[in-house]
């Protein structure tokens, strides 16, 4: 079964001091190779898969929800989802993440730039809300579309879609633990770079934030304001002018002065960051949405950071959409999964100069976040974007769908259809495990 690595007794000065030492010890452990490195993590297998869940109108009760899915084997009611924490009404649930003693799930709404705190300590099998920040733009002086939340020792990070005017001036939001707000940090841009050093132009889009704590370094991306992501795809790609308003840019930051260091030139509407964990492996990888493209930020032998594109996905002018990615704990393989061919693609990245595809396979009409455990052998997908980004009609399928990986190909274990289960549109997903809360 699982354990826990950190206990909460003395957690934060724990951590604080050695994450550096976890890091490069090469055996660090987790639940999902994507989270925090300053969370407490689970050792072994997974009990529970938490998913933020898009509220749909008719179905159930119609509001976005935190759903939990047994992921127990051997359990009566493996594969099957065991509780849905509503939050009354539809906010565009979108992203979230744990506090670093992970007693709390923080969950965010892009719509109305509410953040939902829910409790899953007491009883992991049926989190529950207990709190729910609805001043976010007003504390935060203008940032809106909140996007997930990062875990810090002792804080949460917030990155932004947009501003209160939705045009995608884009900001770092901290709030402590408990729900205060402590600062706000703008994204640059060209009138106001704030002492970065510009490639080629800095728009101040956001969407990911990520940090490397070992070079002290975290990097952002970048994707377009609320304007845009709250209108239905059809319409958005036919207005030549919106679709000029995407991010083209990622920014270095010094992470403990908040300071941004360096706003990368990336092209093509780059998302998701995924720093590689190897002591040695100063890189991350993103994906660039509208160029289909597998890009490298690494710092060089000089100590400066650049970042270049290094593989195509699928065929670009088909416009697959690259959407979320998953980098495995070795550091060897990349999972990719495209939106509108609904297809996950392996690239073997043990040089990450030179990726090369190694596996492909369709997981249904579409495809958004990937999910996979530290162990590498089980792999979660969901479907849902955004609510007027789906498609329609027969293709509009909505699941959390289960994979073991030998390393060679994809075998299901089992699949959840919510439009059946009347729970709604999945979309991220994050890991439980009771015993992080046991003695």
């Amino acid at each position: 079964m699982t354990e826990i690595r950190a206990k909460a007794s003395g957690r934060l000065a724990a951590l604080s001091c050695g994450v550096a030492a976890l890091l490069t010890a090469g055996a660090a452990r987790a639940d999902e190779t994507c989270q925090s490195p300053y969370m407490a993590k689970i050792t072994g297998i997974e009990d529970f898969v938490y998913v933020w869940t898009l509220g749909v109108e008719g179905l159930g009760d119609g509001s976005d929800k935190l759903v939990t899915v047994d992921a127990r084997e051997g359990s009566a009611t493996f594969g099957k989802p065991i509780h849905a924490a509503s939050v009354g009404g539809r906010h565009e649930a979108h992203h979230g993440g744990f506090t670093d003693d992970r007693r709390q799930f923080w969950a965010a709404g892009l719509s109305d730039s509410r953040i939902f705190i829910f409790d899953v300590a007491t009883d992991p099998a049926q989190p529950r809300l207990v709190k729910v920040i609805d001043d976010f733009i007003q504390k935060s002086g203008g940032a809106a579309g909140p996007h997930g939340a990062y875990a810090l020792p002792g804080r949460m990070l917030i990155p932004s879609l947009s501003n209160k005017d939705g045009t995608g001036r884009a900001a770092l939001v901290e709030y402590s633990n408990d729900g205060d707000y402590i600062a706000t940090h703008w994204l640059p841009t060209d009138a106001a770079p704030n002492g970065a050093r510009i490639e080629a132009k800095a728009d101040g889009y956001g969407y990911d934030a990520r940090v490397l704590p070992r070079r002290n370094v975290m990097l952002t991306s970048s994707f377009t304001g609320l304007e845009n992501y709250m209108r239905p795809l059809g319409a958005l790609m036919k207005d030549g002018e919106a679709m000029k308003r995407f991010g083209e840019t990622m920014v270095l930051w010094d992470f403990h002065a908040r300071q941004p260091r360096t706003v990368l030139h990336v092209p093509g509407v780059p998302l998701e960051i995924r720093w590689a964990w190897g002591p040695h492996h100063s890189y991350a990888f993103t994906t660039t949405a509208l160029t289909a493209k597998i890009w490298l930020v690494h710092e060089d032998a000089n100590g400066a950071w650049q970042a270049s594109a290094v593989a195509d996905i699928g065929d670009p002018a088909a416009l697959p959409v690259p959407v979320d990615i998953s980098l495995s704990a070795d550091d060897r393989t990349l999972f990719v999964d495209t939106f509108m061919d609904g297809t996950t693609r392996v690239f073997d990245v043990s040089d990450p100069h030179r990726p090369k595809q190694i596996y492909e396979k369709k997981i249904g009409a579409q495809l958004n976040m990937v999910s996979q455990s530290w162990d590498g052998k089980r792999i979660y997908y969901t479907s849902s974007l955004l609510a007027n980004w789906d498609k329609a009609g027969a293709d509009n399928e909505q699941f959390l769908k289960a994979y073991t990986w030998d390393g060679r190909a994809l075998a299901p274990r089992f699949a959840i259809d919510f439009t059946a289960e009347r729970l709604g549109r999945p979309h991220m997903m994050a890991f439980g495990a009771a015993s992080l809360f046991t003695n």
